[in-house]
Order: structure tokens, then sequence, then C-alpha cells
């Protein structure tokens, strides 16, 4: 029986995480860098031990230091949270040669899945329609020039092993084909260590649409719904919204018929999300992300369903407690992610610490975050710090409590996409639902704008207000700090001195779902 959980994670989902896990009165133990020491995630965590170092490198994605700290506080199962490690089938493979329990599907399924050849294959032999392309690696401009004549342009040129977005590059025509091919074939080698590329085609006028499962080791499949995930930039979501309403009901089901069937033909357990691509009447599948997806807020919010419960029941060996007939969506869900980037600036990441932080209330809103007043955001990992999750009677109303909600979230210290994100909700395009993954290329323009306009958000408290909760804080912290160094297995003295340099990050520090 599951009692004690480690978080192989940082920021918003550990602290996610965790708040479930005390609910379902079970321990937690947080693994925290050298810059993250005085984040929210680590004092929020029953136990928290130091990876010591800085860099993804040197921590989060360091297989043997997580292991071995999980050994040695002594608990019974690992949750990998999103990014990271929660796709590596060595990470969960290891996890379940150390006598514990991975929380998430198995080895086999994460490397069946993660390799997008083999899940194009599963979906071909259950007749489920897919982007037209290839499903084996591309070697050379001559053969990639012979698909894509045979496909048709514009197409897409992706890593096999990739992920967050990178790697993917247009090419409109044969004139474009060769450098775009050996571009993304240099991302791929440089941040997937694979330089296996493969060739779709290239859809404009789209919409991206997923499907969330939940299967456990009885057998037992169901979906809890479909998002709409079209509004992205750099192929990253921003905005997503649950349910959607561009598709038809009659094309729901059979979204959710296809993403069962993959489900059952692999035996996954765990919760999982099926995407797929609309245009014109007809959906095709993309992938299975084998992890809690960033966006399942939204489906929890019109489902009233804790996912991450569901996840620990299923890894504990559990039945799923319902059945597809008691789920029934309610409402509609939007969802804003919070990035500390310039959207002046192509979207840079911006590092700094926090000087003003003001989080939205209010029925309906919900924020999961993973920092506070004088947190410090590094370049280190990818610039997500927040996720703003409103519910309303219809589309309308989520709107308009997403644009008041927005409007009371200040951030200052860093950049942030907030008024962006103000200048979407307010965007006629948005509001009449005439929007597809290339909304953001079409409109960007008018958002900045807009968005450079309708600057600050409504400062609700007062300098004494924060000088107090300050010296509250740092009461906090001291006794936080005293819990870490008596519960971790490292003393701390030899940490290094906090310090931020820009980086390149490898691809499981950027967040596509």
């Amino acid at each position: 029986m599951i009692k004690k959980v480690l978080v192989a994670n940082r920021g918003e989902i550990a602290v996610r995480i965790f708040r479930t896990l005390r609910e379902m009165d079970i321990s937690t133990v947080a693994v925290y860098s050298d810059d993250d020491r005085d984040s929210m995630f680590v004092r929020y965590a029953d136990y928290s031990y130091p990876l010591e170092g800085s860099s993804a490198k040197d921590t989060y994605m360091n297989i043997d230091k997580i292991i071995k700290i999980a050994i040695e506080a002594k608990v019974d199962a690992i949750h990998p949270g999103y990014g990271f490690l929660s796709e590596k089938e060595e990470f969960a493979k290891a996890v379940k040669e150390a006598g514990l329990i991975f929380i998430g599907p198995s080895a086999q399924v994460i490397k069946l899945l993660g390799n997008k050849f083999e899940a194009r294959t599963v979906a071909e032999r259950l007749s489920i329609p897919l982007v037209p392309g290839v499903n084996r690696a591309i070697n050379n401009v001559a053969e990639a020039e012979d698909i894509a004549s045979s496909i048709g342009y514009p197409v897409m040129i992706k890593p096999a092993a990739g992920g967050g977005g990178k790697g993917m590059y247009i090419a409109n025509s044969k004139d474009e084909l060769k450098d775009t091919f050996f571009k993304s074939q240099s991302v791929a080698e440089s941040l997937f260590h694979n330089d296996s590329v493969f060739i779709e085609r290239y859809y404009t006028d789209v919409h991206h649409v997923e499907v969330q499962l939940l299967a456990d080791s009885h057998g037992n499949v169901v979906h809890l719904g479909e998002r709409e995930c079209s509004i992205q930039r750099r192929f990253q979501k921003i905005v997503e919204e649950a349910p959607c309403l561009t598709i038809s009901q009659e094309l729901k089901d059979k979204i959710f018929e296809y993403a069962i069937s993959i489900a059952k033909e692999v035996q996954y357990t765990s919760a999982g999300t099926v995407e797929f691509l609309y245009s014109n009447g007809e959906v095709f599948f993309l992938e299975l992300n084998t992890r809690i997806q960033v966006e399942h807020a939204v489906t929890e919010m019109v489902t009233d369903i804790d996912i991450v419960k569901m996840q620990v029941l299923i890894a504990d060996g559990k039945e799923l407690p319902i059945k597809q007939k008691d789920i029934h969506l309610k409402g509609h869900a939007i969802e804003c992610r919070i990035y500390s980037e310039d959207t002046n600036n192509g979207f840079m990441p911006s590092a700094g610490a926090i000087t003003y932080y003001q989080v939205p209330d209010g029925l309906g809103v919900r924020v999961d975050s993973g920092i506070g007043q004088n947190s410090f955001i590094s370049h280190y990992y990818d610039s997500m710090v927040a996720k703003l999750i409103v519910k309303g009677n219809t589309r309308q109303e989520a709107i308009s409590r997403m644009s008041r909600a927005l409007d009371e979230f200040v951030i200052e210290g860093v950049n942030t996409d907030i008024d962006y994100l103000k200048a979407i909700m307010g965007d006629t395009s948005f509001i009449n639902l005439e929007i597809n993954t290339d909304y953001l290329k079409v409109k960007h323009e008018d958002l900045i704008i807009s968005a450079n306009k309708t600057k600050h958000g409504k400062k609700l408290y007062s300098q004494q207000d924060y000088e107090y909760n300050e010296s509250l804080s740092n009461q906090g912290e001291t006794r936080t700090e005293d819990k870490t160094e008596t519960m971790s297995i490292k003393s701390k003295e030899n940490m290094l001195q906090q310090f931020v340099d820009e980086v390149s990050m490898p691809s499981e520090l950027f967040i596509d779902g």
C-alpha cells in the first residue's frame, strides 16, 4: 500500500501533486536543486532532500541520485510529474528495479509509445486515421524529397524522439526542404541524442484536440472528455479549454473510441492523453502522452475528478472507482499558462526575483503555482511559473472570468505573458471560436499592440501588507529550513552559492502538454 511518495519534479506540478497526496494521508518527499532550495514545493513537502547542483542534468534528470534518495527516504512510490524524467522508460525501469512503484505506465509502454514510428504503427493497426507521412526514419534529403512529393506540401519534419515542440520545422516547397531537413536533424541530435527524423503533411487550418484517459490494471479504461489546445506558440500550448466546442458530438464519440482502443491495445495503465488533429471534418492521430498533462486541470474542473488521485490509486493496484456512465462534463473551463517571458521579444525567457506577487481569487478560479513573493526564477528550467484555471457555466462566462482573473494576477520583477493572455481573451476571433493552431502566427502583432495598451493589473495590496506578509513568510521559511536540515539525508553545508547562467535547456524542460 502506498504510504509515502517522492515527487521527482519541481514547481507548480510538485505542489499540485503534494496537495492530493496530503488529502490521501500519504507522506510527501521533495527533491530539489540548489536553485530551488527555498522554493514553495520544498517547504510544502513533509520531507525534502537536496540533489546538489543546478542544471537539470545534475538534478531532476539524474536517475541515480533520485533513486538513491528514494531508497534512503523509504518511500513506496515515485511520481514523475511532467517533463524531466516523466517519459523516460529508463527511469520507470529503474524505479521498478529498486523495488518501488512508478506512478505511471510501465517502462515497456513508455518505450513503445515514446517512439513515434511505433505509436503510428499501433494506430495504423487499429485503422485509426494518421496524418499522411511515414512510419520510419528518413535518412537523407533525396528520400525526404520523394516522400514530400508524394504526400504534398507543406510538410513538417520532426524528430522521432522529440518533445516540447523542439526540432519541428515546416517546408512549404522543395526549395525549403533541404535546410529544414538538416535543421531538424541537428536539433534532434543535440537535444534528444538521436538524429532520426520523419515527415508528415502539415495542415494549416487545424485544431489540436486531445482525449484524457484513465486506465487501471484490471482492464478498465475510461475517458474524461476532450480538450481544445489549438492556441500555441512555437508548437507549445498556452491556452487550453474543456470541452472542445469546435467538433461535433459524433466526431467526439469517434475519437473517444480511438483513444480507448489504443490504450487497450497496448495494455495501458495510469492517466494518459491521446492527441489528434482535426481539419475539415476529419481527425488524425498524433500521439499518446504517457504522463499527466500540464492542462489536466481544465478536465478536473469540468468533471470534478482528481486525476492525480486516480493515478495513485491505479499505481496501488486498485480498480478505478468510476465508470464511464458516471462521468459527465459540466460547464466550461479555460487554462492560461503563466510564463516568465518577454512577449515583445520573441517570448524570450525572463529570469530574476519576484518583487510583487498577487494571485486572483473568487468563484470558479483556481491557481496552480510554484512561486510566491521573493521567489527566484531561474534560467535552468522551463519558464512556466503558474497556471490560471477558471470555470464558468458557459464558454463566454469562462472567458469573462478569465479576463477578470488575469487583471488581478500581478507579477513584478520578471516579464510575463499575462497581458498577452488578456489580449487573447479580448480578441474577437478567440471569442467567436475562429481559432486554429496558426492563430498566434496570424494574430501575434495585433495581440502585442493590445497587450501593450493594457499593461499592469490591479494591485490590491500595499507595501505595508507585503512587509508584514514577508515577515511571516520568513518565519515560516526558518521553520521549514530547520525541518529540511533535520530530515534531509545530506547536509546543505556544501551547497553551491546560488547563481544564474543562461544555458541551453534540454528538451525535457520544455513543457508542451
